[in-house]
């Protein structure tokens, strides 16, 4: 039964992605709020969709910590979920992504017209410099940046290194940085197939202190999400099936 429902669920994530991407071309002249607002309504429709389909439940606790206005979310990322999942749970967020998804064809040119900011990891300085400046912009202008320090989905109970990227935007523009936790790549793997049911969780955690040296800053950011993390990854789940989730 599970595979059926994993197998519905993939039909109308990939079906669905496609079909709101094309029917959001003629969007891409109206203005930015209502491109913003047509992709938060996708991002409720999948979450919805996951949770009818395929039984995972969503659990956000903590969103009080984010400020009104421009701040920076540091987020654990384990699953595509967490690529789409800001865009329903604040009201007009700014992703920082790889280059690679703002590359796929139709839906690039929408993620583009939101706003999001992309970044090509194997350009080194003058990809970040560009990254602070635009999503400097974004903050200026009230908008939330969600980054994944990571860089790249980490499978559940793996540590990669955090890249310095988000330091370099939190110091060039002030912003408050709100630590998240998930355990997200527990109900959806990282190139997973199976989607297993249970409660998803997301914590948002209390802001880091500003002013932090940059070395103490990547620090303390890394040892809250990853504290976090495993006190999530403890709570009741498909745990069983975490081998297959590293696959």
């Amino acid at each position: 039964m599970n595979l059926i429902r994993s197998a519905l669920f993939n039909v109308v994530f990939i079906g669905g992605t496609a079909l709101t991407a094309v029917m959001g071309i003629p969007l891409l002249l109206a203005p930015q709020r209502v491109m913003i607002a047509y992709v938060r309504g996708w991002a409720w429709l999948m979450v919805t969709s996951l949770r009818v389909i395929c039984g995972v439940r969503l659990e956000v606790t903590g969103m009080h910590h984010i400020p009104q206005g421009g701040a920076i979310i540091a987020g654990k990322h384990q699953s595509a979920f967490d690529t789409f999942v800001w865009s329903m749970l604040l009201p007009a967020p700014v992703y920082v992504l790889k280059k690679e998804l703002m590359s796929i064809p139709v839906w690039g040119w929408l993620a583009k017209r939101c706003g999001h900011v992309s970044v090509d990891r194997e350009a080194g300085a003058p990809a970040l410099r560009g990254m602070v400046k635009a999503t400097k912009a974004a903050i200026a202008e009230g908008r939330p940046v969600v980054i994944f320090p990571e860089g790249t989905r980490s499978a559940p109970g793996e540590r990669v290194p955090y890249q310095p990227g988000v330091a370099a935007l939190a110091m060039a523009s002030g912003a408050v940085v709100v630590p998240a936790a998930t355990d997200s790549g527990r109900f959806w793997g990282r190139r997973g197939f199976h989607k297993r049911p249970g409660t998803l969780h997301i914590s948002v955690l209390p802001p880091l202190p500003l002013g932090l040296p940059r070395a103490a800053f990547m620090a303390a950011l890394e040892e809250t999400i990853e504290t976090e993390t495993a006190r999530l990854m403890a709570l009741p789940g498909p745990v069983e099936n975490l081998a297959e989730n590293r696959a």
